[in-house]
């Protein structure tokens, strides 16, 4: 994987929220039986990318991003 990280304070509001937004609704992201409003999965998302708990990634190859646990073990060989 030819990936890198992407600092959340270096996207723009609009293209931060949009990054989210999409990963959030992705399938396989349900959250369990109780219904959680997208609005506050994104807010949970963005909290946990400005406490470093979580980073975005950016995939060259099929030019993708995702959003990773900062403690996942992909994230040591990528470019920061």
């Amino acid at each position: 994987m030819k990936a890198v990280k992407i600092p959340h304070d270096q996207l723009n509001p609009v293209a931060l929220h949009g990054v989210i937004e999409e990963f959030v609704t992705r399938d396989g992201t349900d959250y369990g039986e109780t219904e959680v409003p997208l609005e506050t999965k994104i807010t949970q998302v963005m909290a946990q990318l400005k406490t470093g708990k979580a980073v975005i990634v950016f995939d060259h190859d099929s030019e993708t991003c995702t959003i990773l646990r900062s403690d996942n073990p992909v994230l040591k060989n990528l470019e920061a």
